[in-house]
């Protein structure tokens, strides 16, 4: 089973003031001081409508309100509306929200987007099928897109669960550290272009972690490796632990800026991690024994 989540970080409407202006909850993991004055899209059942973040101007603040934190509960959302009435015609308490932000190339490999964490990870699942089409392999692959990633892992393990697969990687998105002021120290030194990260720890099959070590060698696929102390937060968990559990591995692509409306990444990495799995399933053979 190789899976990538869909989902992606946004907010969902709590309260609609009598001015019309939405107030909203987080969805997923957000820095706040990133979302002020942020290009939104409102999903309404009349489809998309545009809107952007408030907050009081900051030559209308005070120097204590400077200073204070931006918490949620102190924005809005502003979609035009003159009223409660007339914002209630385009969206209802209970719609979800994203960053209204596409995709744009900074140079030849490196671009730049909304939700690369994790829509990026089910392109790598897609593509690897692709590159798998008409060779003759041994095991059956499943492809899954998850869901509901960011707020626990929950598409993974129904996913789990229904293809009782002996073999799992999960595809994600890892930090890359090759920005200023990064701290290696902390979860270690990964680069743009550097090739995917693979995973080693407690949450990891170290029989599919040498798989992954050895085709890597063989292909000259450059390759980056992380060191997890703890459960990785990624759909790989949820794979490790549903039914009986199956053989866990995760690849990760480097990304800048995580959980922003302007992730960066580079374009080999993905292309790279593609190329890594699909030459991993074709050395797959019945039978072969996944405990260490």
């Amino acid at each position: 089973m190789l899976a990538g989540h869909l989902d992606e970080i946004g907010f969902i409407i709590r309260y609609i003031t009598d001015d019309g202006f939405l107030h909203f909850g987080q969805i997923g993991g957000h820095d706040t001081t990133v979302v002020v004055g942020q290009r939104v899209a409102v999903h309404g059942a009349k489809g998309p409508q545009p809107g952007v973040v408030g907050r009081k101007a900051i030559h209308l603040m005070t120097s204590d309100e400077r200073k204070k934190s931006v918490e949620t509960e102190d924005l809005w959302i502003d979609i035009g509306a003159k009223n409660k009435a007339a914002a209630m015609e385009r969206v209802a308490v209970g719609d979800p929200i994203t960053y209204s932000v596409g995709l744009e190339r900074l140079s030849d490999d490196i671009v730049t987007s909304r939700a690369f964490d994790d829509k990026m990870g089910a392109v790598v699942v897609a593509e690897t099928l692709r590159l798998l089409h008409g060779k003759s392999i041994k095991a059956c692959v499943v492809g899954v897109a998850t869901t509901q990633e960011e707020v626990g892992l929950r598409g993974a393990r129904t996913s789990a669960f229904g293809a009782e697969c002996e073999l799992g990687i999960a595809i994600d998105v890892g930090h890359s550290t090759d920005y200023p002021n990064s701290d290696k120290k902390k979860v270690g030194d990964f680069k743009l272009g550097g090739g995917p990260i693979i995973t080693r720890g407690c949450n990891i099959n170290p029989m599919v972690e040498k798989l992954l070590f050895q085709v890597a060698k063989e292909q000259n696929i450059p390759y980056q490796v992380e060191g997890n102390p703890s459960a990785t937060g990624t759909d790989a968990n949820s794979m490790q632990m549903t039914r009986a559990g199956m053989a866990t591995g995760l690849l990760s692509v480097p990304l800048r800026y995580m959980h922003t409306p302007n992730e960066v990444m580079s374009l080999s990495d993905l292309e790279n991690t593609a190329l890594l799995l699909a030459a991993f399933i074709e050395k797959l053979e019945p039978g072969m024994n996944w405990i260490p």
